[in-house]
């Protein structure tokens, strides 16, 4: 293996660092207080955060763990069960276990191969996919925490990650809302934080969306609606799409309403 670290690990590091240092300077109060998403206070977000990340370090490590682990998901209430279970803890119990469980996965990967397939709930996928989900996942439930306690994160290239999920996770979108994808591509261009610019498919594609790769995030991870994140959407596959993009497994998530957040 070369002894360059991948830029995911490094990316997922600076995410978990970031979400760190927020949840650090929040009161007992704040810990309490509710976010965006429904029945959720910023307990529950570290709590889901925590709870993934130690399931994905089994994937890649004890796939005979995780798949113990999920068959008794299946017979023990599923993880809203095990989420409840940990909502006992105090804000600096939880703070300490989430980080136990992100640095456990952090370590694991450091001595993976990244293009090795994993077991997970639905298809395997490598464990570079992985830790690219789990690098999404905190940025966006960090977000929700730091809605619901009135903070605005900093913008990263780190993003990067993010949108190129949301991008290849298009045929999903319409999969997981039982809706056949139109025909063609959507070329989709995006202006970093760095002021760099994104691009993928081919510009000559009449569907495409244009914008800040903040916006473009937040849309696709349904942290904001999507007439409110300032994109240029052409074409009617891309309004199509755009409207119901999630770049999460899973169901169609609730999203937000137009005009929520200032």
């Amino acid at each position: 293996m070369s002894d360059a670290i991948d830029p995911v690990l490094v990316d997922l590091a600076g995410e978990v660092a970031s979400i760190d240092t927020m949840l650090q300077s929040l009161s007992s109060a704040q810990w309490a207080q509710q976010t965006p998403a429904p029945g959720w206070n910023v307990a529950d977000q570290v709590i889901h955060l925590g709870l993934f990340d130690r399931r994905a370090q089994w994937s890649m490590t004890e796939p005979e763990h995780f798949n113990d682990d999920m068959r008794d998901l299946m017979t023990k209430g599923g993880v809203d069960a095990v989420h409840d279970a940990e909502r006992h803890r105090s804000p600096e119990d939880l703070l300490q276990w989430w980080r136990t469980g992100a640095a456990a996965l952090a370590s694991a990967s450091h001595s993976l191969d990244l293009s090795a397939r994993c077991v997970w709930y639905g298809p395997p996928m490598s464990a570079r996919s992985m830790l690219t989900a789990r690098l999404m996942e905190t940025w966006a439930h960090g977000y929700d925490i730091a809605d619901a306690v009135g903070l605005t994160p900093i913008a990263t290239d780190r993003l990067r990650h993010v949108a190129h999920i949301g991008v290849r996770a298009r045929g999903f979108a319409f999969a997981a809302n039982k809706r056949s994808a139109p025909d063609g591509d959507v070329y989709v261009e995006l202006t970093a934080p760095s002021g760099e610019v994104w691009t993928w498919g081919d510009a000559s594609e009449p569907n495409s969306v244009k914008g800040t790769a903040l916006g473009f995030c937040l849309a696709v991870t349904q942290r904001r609606h999507v007439d409110d994140c300032g994109l240029d959407v052409a074409g009617n596959g891309a309004t199509e799409w755009m409207s119901i993009a999630q770049a999460f497994a899973g169901a169609p998530g609730v999203g937000r309403e137009k005009g929520q957040f200032d």
